[in-house]
């Protein structure tokens, strides 16, 4: 199972021309085939006046969904080099770990034929050009820990552990207590360091609850 991935911060848009055709590929961040196709729904209805709005996704840390459409052009020269210029990318890993991204290619014709080959050339280098300038995030799969703690010291021990690179999700204030919200990663050795320093930081008046996981974007 993965703990982590990489996928695009936002929506991001990009456009190429190639012997008078537009090629117009709007990437977004999806968790669901849903998300997916609504993407597909609004551009086919914003560029009504395109002949092909061909599309790719791949979903899952673990990436156990990839689906791609040509949209009326020969079988095979859109969706699948599309899908493979996504699942092929070298990301800000190092790997080919990137999942929950929808990619679209509004081509708008130029009278130009481009055959087969050229038409895959097309669309890959298209979302291969936008991947290339698209900012991208890095997830992980974290522990996420809730850490009790009187409204006196709260902001202090906040402080403290984002001074040691601990990632504080946020604090939430109660009638009794506040609550520290903190996200380490998903590993037994990890979860041991931090309880220690947490007891040396509170000079042990605090601990740690687990409240489960989450897919949290690296800072």
């Amino acid at each position: 199972m993965a703990t982590a991935y990489t996928t695009v911060d936002g929506d991001f848009v990009h456009e190429l021309e190639i012997k008078r055709s537009r090629f117009i590929t709007y990437l977004r961040r999806v968790e669901t085939e849903e998300q997916a196709r609504a993407l597909v729904a609004e551009l086919r209805k914003k560029h009504f006046d395109a002949r092909h709005h061909c599309s790719a996704f791949i979903l899952g840390a673990d990436r156990t969904a990839m689906r791609s459409n040509d949209d009326g052009e020969p079988s095979g020269t859109a969706g699948v080099p599309m899908l493979d210029a996504l699942a092929k990318r070298e990301t800000v890993s190092g790997t080919t770990d990137l999942s929950d991204i929808a990619a679209v290619v509004v081509r708008y014709f130029g009278g130009i034929l481009l055959g087969a080959g050229g038409l895959v050339r097309a669309y890959s280098e298209s979302v291969s050009g936008a991947l290339g300038a698209a900012p991208l995030v890095r997830r992980k799969r974290l522990r996420i820990l809730g850490v009790d703690v009187d409204h006196g010291t709260a902001g202090r021990l906040e402080n403290d552990l984002r001074a040691g690179g601990v990632q504080v999700l946020g604090t939430e204030y109660g009638p009794g207590h506040a609550t520290l919200k903190v996200a380490v990663a998903d590993e037994s050795g990890i979860l041991a360091a931090f309880t220690d320093r947490l007891a040396t930081l509170s000079a042990g008046s605090c601990t740690a609850r687990v409240l489960g996981t989450e897919w949290v974007d690296a800072p």
